[in-house]
């Protein structure tokens, strides 16, 4: 037992780091101590400089300036490999794990145990007995034999977890880790994160949520535009509003901001909507108007949008468009007739992560840039795409740069612009601020704003409660596939009305 007031000497001191890239200093003097037993969040808008302070903790980049003490040793970290040997492992919001090859495989890759002093023999028995045990420490189940592209997201991470331990981290950076995971799967990690500071390993938790940064947090330091401008160890005492402000510069009053409400004619109603997850779906959504949609993992939410996007297969059901009834078979059906989908993984089903940003927001409309010898007309093509980019505000308005070189927040945008561009009249958004951090969310909810000021229509499906209650208009709720209840929301719908109904309850 420590003796009270005795000092331990911190795990990892990150002292005065600045990193450079041509034009663009991404952090500027950052200094911050990590100690053992402790979870250490670090907050920031994206672009604050996290992923670059990460990359430098682990080797992938190397600081201009500063030094680095692991241990109590002034240390140079070269690579990932030479810092997980130190006891440093990263889990990152998008798992590295190779899906083809089995949970046993995945934990003892480049570190696998021989039999005897072979070079070539694996002890498999050894290895699937120490990923049992290492799983077992963090609650999962699965087999070890079993592919990973057969696991859920939840799953995957707590293997990287398991990997992590059986190599013996001492610290544990958690990039994002809760984005992808359901309500059970974030209370399941954040109690591993728990379990893991009991027993001694640090942890650098990044998270744009900030219920959980101060659940679970032990000492929060905030980053903004690379530099250091806050730290605090007594995140019970500090409340969101005063993190918010010191992340972006500025108080959110309104998380959510107010619109003037013009609600008007139907825009599209939809009548015994059945499919492989969900059966017999029937609600409206009117010009001007957000349908909130709300269930637990398995509802079907996300399934019934895709249906009627035409992406996936419907049985039956019918749609009635702008007052008239419409067949949708495709995606290039729903485009044409102004229903747009704005996927909830927008990296994967959302970009073309390599291509920049007038290709990308022009996807879904080239023909109008075509001549009728079929050849684009480039500067037509890049006005337009600039216009719809500056209507979203994307930052930094340049054109040519990659997809994947933008914030989440600002990919999010990109997304936007696209089916701007198509004159959309119904927006699909699932999930619209996964991954974004709190100042670029109050801009998305201005843009749906605006689009619903404009007689736009919107399907809101969110995960986050406060979300659905600060934006939509009508919340629908679902379970196992099935509407449960659909609430005008007044100001009396409260968090535990919603849940009963998203829980299987009915009206």
């Amino acid at each position: 037992m420590q003796n009270e007031g005795q000092q331990t000497a911190a795990l990892l001191e990150l002292k005065a780091i600045t990193k450079e890239f041509p034009g663009v200093r991404a952090l500027d003097n950052v200094s911050i101590t990590i100690d053992s037993g402790k979870i250490h969040v670090i907050l920031g808008e994206n672009g604050a400089g996290k992923s670059t302070l990460i990359k430098c903790i682990i080797g992938v980049e190397k600081p201009n300036d500063g030094e680095m003490i692991w241990n109590g040793s002034k240390t140079v970290i070269r690579s990932i490999q030479e810092a997980f040997d130190l006891g440093i492992a990263v889990i990152y919001q998008e798992l590295n794990n190779v899906p083809c090859l089995s949970v046993v495989e995945n934990m003892f890759i480049n570190n696998e145990i021989r039999v005897g002093k072979s070079k070539v023999l694996i002890d498999w028995k050894r290895q699937r007995a120490r990923a049992r045990e290492f799983l077992d420490r963090v609650g999962c189940s699965v087999d070890v034999n079993i592919l990973m592209e057969k696991l859920g997201t939840g799953q995957r991470q707590l293997v990287e977890v398991a990997k992590a331990l059986e190599r013996g981290a001492k610290l544990i950076i958690m990039d994002e880790p809760t984005s992808s995971l359901s309500r059970t799967e974030i209370d399941h990690m954040l109690e591993i994160m728990e379990n893991l500071k009991r027993s001694g390993v640090a942890i650098i938790f990044i998270t744009h949520k900030l219920d959980e940064a101060k659940k679970v947090g032990d000492v929060v330091t905030v980053l903004k535009d690379g530099k250091k401008i806050g730290e605090t160890q007594y995140l019970v005492d500090v409340s969101e509003d005063q993190i918010i402000k010191m992340m972006v510069g500025r108080t959110l009053t309104e998380k959510y901001p107010a619109r003037k409400t013009n609600i008007t004619d139907e825009m599209i109603r939809i009548e015994n909507f059945t499919g492989l997850k969900y059966e017999d779906i029937s609600f409206c959504v009117r010009k001007g108007e957000m349908l909130g949609i709300f269930g637990l993992v398995g509802a079907g939410r996300t399934e019934m949008v895709r249906g009627l996007f035409g992406a996936d297969e419907v049985a039956r059901g019918t749609v009635e468009f702008d007052g008239k009834k419409v067949t949708i078979n495709s995606p290039v059906d729903a485009i044409k007739n102004g229903i747009v989908y704005v996927t909830e993984n927008r990296k994967e089903e959302g970009l073309v992560l390599i291509h920049d940003v007038v290709e990308n927001a022009s996807l879904a409309t080239l023909r109008q840039y075509a001549n009728s010898a079929h050849m684009l007309h480039l500067r037509k093509r890049e006005h337009a795409s600039k216009k719809a980019a500056q209507r979203v505000n994307l930052r930094p308005l340049q054109l040519r740069k990659r997809a994947m070189d933008f914030s989440g927040g600002n990919q999010q945008k990109i997304v936007l612009s696209k089916w701007i561009l198509a004159n959309a009249k119904l927006f699909i958004f699932d999930e619209p601020t996964k991954g974004i951090d709190v100042g670029a969310k109050t801009e998305i909810y201005t843009i749906m704003n605006d689009l619903l000021a404009e007689g736009a229509a919107i399907i809101m499906i969110t995960s986050e409660m406060q979300e659905l209650l600060g934006m939509s208009d009508r919340i629908m709720t679902m379970y196992e596939g099935r509407k449960t209840a659909e609430l005008l929301n007044d100001g009396s719908v409260t968090q535990e009305q919603i849940m009963i109904f998203a829980t299987g309850g009915r009206v």
